[in-house]
């Protein structure tokens, strides 16, 4: 199985930059990129966070795939 994130498109709706929602979560504005094109998969805390910044929840943002 493989970790599906939609984290850009809610970001972008919250009208939010890579950098801004990088420094709401603590990390660098390089996590998000790699994240948001699936070369990264997040701790579940780090996955709680980006959830509560983007107001939404953590299952509407991450979910499993069956490869």
């Amino acid at each position: 199985m493989i970790v599906i994130n939609q984290v850009q498109i809610f970001r972008k709706q919250k009208k939010m930059t890579q950098e801004v929602l990088a420094n709401r979560v603590g990390v660098s504005r390089k996590t998000i990129v790699s994240l948001e094109k699936g070369n990264y998969t997040p701790s579940l805390l780090l996955a709680l966070q980006i959830a509560e910044v983007l107001e939404t929840d953590i299952h509407t943002i991450f979910y499993l795939e069956k490869e």
